[in-house]
């Protein structure tokens, strides 16, 4: 999976990182509630129009992000609400940056892009939800082609090269493709199995 390959791939990175965020006192909390403030903030500058500042804010932005797990095991203090917590502000950080988009979009001629912004938006929140159900019913669902990793990443590179409507394509049905892989996979796992 690209999001465990990245990880260890940045590890040398992060982990030197986390450690220096924990000895002045940073919490993993802190950091997540930073991270999507921060982006929260990268969503209004891509509304502006300002897309491509707007990718590389997301590349700090996701730096960022990536770094509340790893800081949370580095000082030893991961926690359920911590894990909560950032899977939570992970859907308002994602659906901020789209928003910003389609409301870039709005003030353009045409309204595909608009449109695919939104079904983005519904797609990334259906592919969060079916995992977190799925595990809620004790099936691991990790499945799917544009988990969010995947999608940070597209939609990062989109705003830097100017390629944003293509970017929201690939979003917008890749989305929707990986939360009915999701539904398949727990579909295979639990057909036969009762409440």
């Amino acid at each position: 999976m690209f999001t465990e390959w990245l990880r260890k791939v940045t590890r040398g990175i992060t982990v030197p990182v986390a450690n220096w965020l924990g000895r002045i006192g940073l919490s993993a909390n802190a950091l997540t509630i930073i991270g999507c403030l921060l982006t929260i903030a990268v969503g209004v500058v891509i509304a502006t129009g300002r897309l491509r500042l707007g990718g590389w804010g997301l590349i700090l932005a996701a730096g960022l992000d990536g770094m509340d797990g790893t800081l949370a095991r580095q000082t030893g203090k991961p926690t359920k609400f911590g894990a909560f917590l950032d899977s939570v502000l992970d859907r308002v950080s994602e659906s901020a940056v789209l928003l910003g988009l389609a409301w870039w979009y709005m003030g353009q001629p045409g309204r595909v892009e608009e449109f695919l912004a939104y079904i983005a938006i519904v797609g990334s929140l259906l592919v969060s939800y079916a995992r977190a159900r799925a595990e809620g019913i004790g099936v691991e669902c990790k499945v799917g082609l544009l988990t969010r990793v995947e999608r940070s990443v597209v939609i990062i590179a989109a705003l830097i090269l100017g390629l944003t409507p293509l970017a929201l394509w690939i979003l917008a049905i890749g989305t929707v493709l990986t939360a009915l892989h999701r539904m398949v996979h727990v579909y295979t796992h639990t057909r036969d199995q009762p409440l």
